[in-house]
């Protein structure tokens, strides 16, 4: 649909849309363009009436912390949706079950659980993004997935029915799972093992200590570009990158990690086409030299 025709259909929902909007931001790339419409759902009433309004009429990108994402620096011709603050809702069930908004951030889920003495949730601290992404791609690190604690999560699929999907009637693989696209995750229930509390945040904080040593921080990064081939080989995706391209490669600002190879970092200015770039030279390259074909954990979001 044009831009004016959304306005019209869109008007009740004024505060809470932005036209032509700025997407650089939303990302931890801070690589993007804009969307022709952005659209932050406060609660589960406005989302299912924005959608049941838009009637599958445009393509819908549901963003988080931008985490895990690439996105074009052009216009992108559809709608993004992020949820908003009554999705970030955290409490307790039978003292061992918690109940999650799908917009809470993987760490506060983790500190939560500490907090109210439920093991299980550790390897979240080191996890960026939030449960909803999490959920949809299986994140996972130290040998721990969120599959290992989901017990259920709710949706809402395009025509705004609200569904239950029980864990155990979902076929979860290596960051990812058998559930369609066009499901918007609304909350989730997990559980947790009782444990010592003081227990829970030294090993919290061990596996954060874990991580960076091994992986760059407070860089504008998204993390594992590519995801490990655990059916091809027993090397991972950065042993792979190592051996098959040279560690000052670059294309503009975008540049592999010096810490780790399957993190690509943001120097200065890339811009979309200069990270993918370099994203399509290293999946060649490590083909080319391999024969294993990686597959891209980071999502990409063009028209």
């Amino acid at each position: 649909m044009k831009i004016n025709e959304l306005k019209k259909i869109l008007q009740e929902f004024e505060e809470n849309v932005i036209y032509d909007a700025d997407l650089k931001k939303k990302t931890w790339f801070n690589i993007g363009g804009k969307a022709k419409v952005f659209f932050k759902a406060n609660d589960l009433k406005d989302l299912v009436k924005f959608l049941k309004i838009l009637n599958n009429k445009e393509k819908i990108y549901l963003i988080g912390a931008g985490s895990n994402t690439l996105i074009t620096d052009e216009i992108f011709d559809g709608v993004v949706i992020k949820l908003g603050k009554n999705f970030n809702r955290l409490s307790i069930l039978n003292s061992d079950v918690i109940i999650s908004g799908t917009g809470v951030n993987d760490k506060k889920l983790s500190e939560f659980a500490a907090d109210n003495s439920l093991s299980g949730f550790e390897f979240l601290f080191c996890i960026p993004g939030t449960v909803g992404g999490a959920i949809k791609m299986n994140a996972g690190c130290f040998g721990k997935e969120i599959k290992d604690i989901l017990i259920s999560v709710q949706a809402l699929d395009r025509k705004g029915n609200i569904i239950t999907i029980p864990a155990k009637e979902i076929k979860f693989e290596y960051r990812g799972n058998n559930l369609s696209e066009d499901l918007i995750f609304l909350s989730a229930s997990f559980k947790g093992i009782k444990m010592n509390h003081e227990q829970i945040k030294e090993n919290m904080f061990n596996l954060k200590n874990k991580k960076e040593l091994n992986q760059p921080t407070k860089i504008k990064t998204s993390g594992s570009t590519f995801k490990n081939p655990i059916d091809k080989t027993s090397k991972k995706a950065w042993q792979l990158i190592k051996e098959s391209v040279a560690s000052d490669l670059k294309f503009g600002d975008a540049c592999i990690s010096e810490k780790h190879s399957n993190f690509f970092i943001n120097k200065g200015n890339a811009t979309f086409v200069d990270m993918k770039n370099l994203i399509n030279f290293v999946e060649k390259s490590v083909f080319s030299k391999t024969g294993i074909q990686l597959e891209k954990e980071i999502k990409i979001l063009e028209n």
